[in-house]
Parts: structure tokens; C-alpha cells; sequence
């Protein structure tokens, strides 16, 4: 349904309009679940926009990839899927990724990109102490684009990082009903639950991490947790104003997954929860 808003004599009129309606539809891609974190603040400001979410669990996690396996694999996947279910705008919800493939993705495709980096120029803004944590995968932790975006906004911080899969993992374990394992979380955040050693700021430098805000700050209560999904959102909506508008029916929010075994499955339940009720597979 779409709504026009006329006026006639000072009175505001609201016209809805059934049948074809003008909508986006937004592709939104990552090695996992993470990137659910990224569509909830994408949702929030674009509600009537219509989903798709591609996972590559058949490759994941993607913080120990290779970038001359990443990048191939990544822009293949969204190919496929954008040959068989068009979108207006893709979304790389994963700093991984993001860090590598976006540039020859966008050369391949002929709509908008948008991909997620590190929230280090927020994190540099809020510290009191100068001294802020980034919390990612081992990838993004040692990548020379973290290290120019540390120099470009947090040269005068100390930035303590930690390259962490395991809570990548446990995010995944979360978001199928399992408990989140917090000696887990205690023994990968150790190093700074030193008092000389402990950020005021973290950076949630994965997409997956802000799945785990609970338990995170169980750990560091004192501690304030940044990330990059609400600036991606806003971002995503400046683009998609950009984009012409077109009719078109009805279409559902589909899930989309590279491997359908029963670790995928398990994730049903949850991508339901998050509007998604269908779970398709796109295998290479």
C-alpha cells in the first residue's frame, strides 16, 4: 500500500493506493548472521522497504579468509543472486569484506554499494581517557585500512585491539538458542578488564558483535559500546533516494544461504524472528 498526502483547502488528505506499489529492495550480505545487526538499524529507518538477506555459511567465518578467495566468492554470490532477484541498493554488512571487496564489486554491478567500516571516528568523539578498545575479527583488527582510518580520526588515542572468531561464533551459537559461553567473552576480553589496560569505548568492529551488547557489557559494565549500523542505515536511505522509483507488486522478504545443512536451518527460527520466513539456498 502507498499513501499520498494532498492538500485541499488547508485539510491534509491521505490517499492509499492497493495493488502494485513503489518500493526498494535492499540485498543485504555477510558471511552470517551478523549482518542482521546492520538490517534491524536499515528496517528502523526504511520500514516499508522489502529485504533480502544472503549469508555465505558455506565459507564462514570470513575473518580467516584470503583476499583471493574472499573477493571472487563475494562478488559471485551477490551476482547470482542479483541475476535472480534484482535489488535497488546491496549492503556489505560485514567489515571483512567490506575492507576488500567493494571495489571490485562495484565495477561489477550497476547499483549502489554501501559497506560498513569500523566506528573509530565515533569511538575517537566519545572517549574521556583517550584510550578506546576495537573489538573485530583478526582480519579487520590488522587490515591497512583500520590502520588509516586509526591515523586519520583517533591519532591522538591510544586504540588497544583484539582479533576475536570465537565471538563470531558465539553470536552465531546465540542467534540458534544456544547461551552465549561467557567465559568465552571473559577470557577473549581479558586483556583489558585490567583497570591501566581497560578502554572507556569500545569499537563493535563485526557486524555479529552487537548481537552479543548483553552479554558484552555483563563483562564491562562501565564500558560504552559503539558501532557502525545506524551511520550504514542512514546511508543506505541518502542512496536509495537516488534511485528511481518503480512499480511493482508485493514481494516478500526472502533469506537466502550458500550451504542449507542443519547449522543453517537452526538460524530459522531467528531470521523469522527478524521478518525473514523464508530460507532459500543459492549455491555456486
Amino acid at each position: 500500500m502507498r499513501s499520498f498526502l494532498a492538500s485541499r483547502q488547508g485539510v491534509i488528505i491521505v490517499r492509499l493506493f492497493r495493488g502494485n506499489t513503489v518500493t526498494k529492495h535492499v540485498l543485504i550480505f555477510d558471511s552470517g548472521v551478523g549482518g542482521l545487526s546492520v538490517y534491524q538499524e536499515i528496517r528502523r529507518l526504511l520500514p516499508d522497504a522489502t529485504y533480502t538477506y544472503l549469508f555465505d555459511n558455506a565459507r564462514f567465518p570470513y575473518g580467516e579468509l584470503s583476499s583471493e578467495e574472499l573477493i571472487p566468492r563475494c562478488c559471485a554470490l551477490i551476482s547470482a543472486l542479483q541475476a535472480q532477484r534484482p535489488a535497488d541498493l546491496v549492503v556489505i554488512a560485514c567489515n571483512t569484506a567490506s575492507t576488500q571487496v567493494l571495489p571490485t564489486l562495484r565495477s561489477q554491478l550497476s547499483v549502489p554499494v554501501v559497506g560498513v567500516v569500523p566506528a573509530i571516528k565515533p569511538a575517537a568523539q566519545l572517549t574521556r581517557i583517550g584510550r578506546i578498545g576495537l573489538l573485530a575479527t583478526p582480519a579487520t583488527v590488522s587490515r591497512p585500512y583500520t590502520e588509516k582510518l586509526i591515523r586519520e580520526f583517533a591519532s591522538d588515542c591510544t586504540v588497544l585491539r583484539i582479533g576475536s572468531t570465537e565471538l563470531v561464533l558465539e553470536a552465531e551459537r546465540k542467534l540458534a538458542g544456544s547461551a552465549v559461553d561467557m567465559n568465552c567473552l571473559q577470557r577473549v576480553l581479558s586483556p583489558w578488564l585490567v583497570d591501566e589496560q581497560s578502554p572507556d569505548v569500545i569499537i563493535l568492529g563485526c557486524t555479529h558483535f552487537p548481537l552479543l551488547k548483553e552479554e558484552l557489557h555483563q563483562v564491562m559494565p562501565h564500558v560504552q559500546l559503539v558501532d557502525s549500523g545506524a551511520a550504514v542505515a542512514r546511508r543506505v536511505r541518502s542512496q536509495l533516494e537516488l534511485v528511481p522509483d518503480r512499480a511493482q507488486g508485493g514481494r516478500e522478504s526472502v533469506a537466502y544461504c550458500s550451504k542449507r545443512d542443519q547449522n543453517a536451518l537452526r538460524l530459522t527460527p531467528a531470521l523469522n524472528r527478524f521478518g525473514f520466513e523464508i530460507l532459500r539456498e543459492l549455491s555456486l
